[in-house]
Parts: C-alpha cells; sequence; structure tokens
C-alpha cells in the first residue's frame, strides 16, 4: 500500500457560470498550475485574494483505475524551495476556484483565465467510488466530463477556449439524440 499518496475520487462537469449565489466577486482562490513537461508533476501556486498570501505545492498526480480516482501525493514549499523549481513555470494554467454546498455536496467550481476564457468547471469529491454512481448530477452541469482526457489538465495547459469549443460540440453530437429538449 502506497502511503505517500492520497486518492481523490469525483466527478468534474462543465457548467455555463457559476450558479447562484455565487458571483465573480464571491470569495475565492487563484490557481497557477505550471505543468512540468514529460512529467506527473505540476508546481501549483495557490494566491488568496483577500490576505495576498501564497502557497507552493509540488503535485505529483496520476490516474488510478477508473474514471475520476487518482492518486496525488504533494509537498509543501517554503519560498527557498519554490525558487528552485519557478524554472519550470511556463506552461500554465490560472483559474480562480469558488467553493459552494450544493444538495449537501461540497462542489469546486473553477472559472478559468487566459487562453481557456470561457472554460467553466464544477466538481464533487466522494469518499467511496459507490457514492460516485449514485450521485445525481446537479442541474447547472451541462455536460459530465469525469474520465474524459481532453478535459486534464496536462492536456488542457496547450489549449485554447477555441479548442474546448470544438471538443463540448464533439460532446453534444455523441450524446442521445433522444434527450428531452432544454
Amino acid at each position: 500500500m502506497d502511503k505517500t499518496a492520497r486518492t481523490e475520487l469525483y466527478r468534474l462537469f462543465l457548467i455555463e457560470r457559476l450558479p447562484e449565489p455565487l458571483t465573480p466577486m464571491s470569495a475565492h482562490i487563484q490557481l497557477f498550475d505550471n505543468y512540468i513537461e514529460n512529467t506527473r508533476l505540476r508546481l501549483r501556486n495557490i494566491r488568496v485574494p483577500e490576505t495576498k498570501e501564497w502557497r507552493h505545492i509540488l503535485q505529483q498526480r496520476f490516474p488510478a483505475g477508473e474514471a475520476g480516482c487518482w492518486k496525488v501525493a504533494e509537498i509543501f514549499l517554503n519560498e527557498p524551495e519554490y525558487l528552485a523549481f519557478e524554472r519550470f513555470e511556463g506552461r500554465e494554467i490560472r483559474k480562480n476556484r469558488y467553493f459552494h454546498e450544493f444538495d449537501g455536496r461540497q462542489f469546486d467550481f473553477d472559472i478559468y483565465l487566459g487562453p481557456l476564457w470561457g472554460l467553466c468547471t464544477a466538481k464533487v469529491e466522494f469518499q467511496k467510488t459507490d457514492e460516485m454512481g449514485d450521485f445525481e448530477p446537479p442541474p447547472f452541469a451541462v455536460f459530465e466530463v469525469t474520465g474524459d482526457p481532453f478535459f486534464a489538465g496536462e492536456n488542457l495547459v496547450n489549449k485554447k477556449f477555441e479548442d474546448v469549443h470544438v471538443e463540448v460540440k464533439k460532446l453534444d453530437l455523441a450524446l442521445p439524440l433522444s434527450r428531452e429538449a432544454e
């Protein structure tokens, strides 16, 4: 048993915008994820806008079985340690993360910035895999993209929102024709 990494179980959904009562001005954190090329590593910088506090984390993430199951190992870095990894910055995704409870579940809402501006996601985590299957998607979910490699951060890092738009059109075409009209 590997005790150096925690298991993360989640489902990921595309959303059109932050659901009420959240607004872009709601409390959030800023994430700067720099993916180190040809590795499973990313340097995550977290900024809390209210306090201007920064945290630096070296993370290793890799799939661990079924869709939505990941192993995540983290090392929290002090400033000198972070500076040693700073040279790997450049393949970056920036996003604002909001937190809100819906139907008794905590959600992370990511609003992407920069070239991915327009991409919005909602992630909900679980303690057990059977909870994942029993979960009913919330009304604000447009498409589920759990396990879709296109939407993994290491793949999004080189994309623009136009690429996301093309992928979403593919998802829309792949949906059953009998889905209810909105």
